[in-house]
């Protein structure tokens, strides 16, 4: 099982399904949405996806016309995104969660748009866009 909270611990979250998508984006968005050079999400099923405390103090944030996105709104802290071309998944960001839960390879999107002052070194593929693009 997959556990994670926001950095004043109000909001938690369980998850009963592995990992099947692990992303690092470099988008303008993510960059200034998490104040850092990328965002790593986790990506779960939906259907085992809920809140276990906190819901009460959950806001959301629609970033675009595809994408919206759930925070705490005492500390701030991003906890998932909808994606809503993809219904039945449910994206972590993977710096609430707790542990080290098992991973798929992670991959980069967003490249093209990537902070000109950070340099991807890691070997992990990379593109320039949405992967299936």
């Amino acid at each position: 099982m997959i556990k994670g909270a926001c950095q004043c611990g109000n909001v938690q979250y369980e998850a009963d399904s592995a990992i099947s998508d692990l992303s690092h984006c470099h988008c303008s968005m993510c960059r200034k949405l998490h104040g850092a050079a990328f965002a790593t999400f986790a990506a779960v099923s939906k259907d085992t996806f809920r809140w276990s405390a906190g819901e009460d103090v959950l806001s959301t944030y629609a970033s675009s016309d595809k994408i919206d996105r759930m925070f705490c709104n005492v500390c701030g802290s991003q906890l998932i995104v909808f994606y809503t071309p993809e219904p039945n998944l449910v994206y972590l960001t993977m710096g609430t969660v707790d542990g080290n839960p098992e991973c798929p390879p992670a991959y980069h999107q967003f490249t093209a748009s990537k902070a000109p002052w950070h340099e991807i070194t890691d070997g992990k593929p990379q593109h320039d866009a949405w992967p299936d693009d």
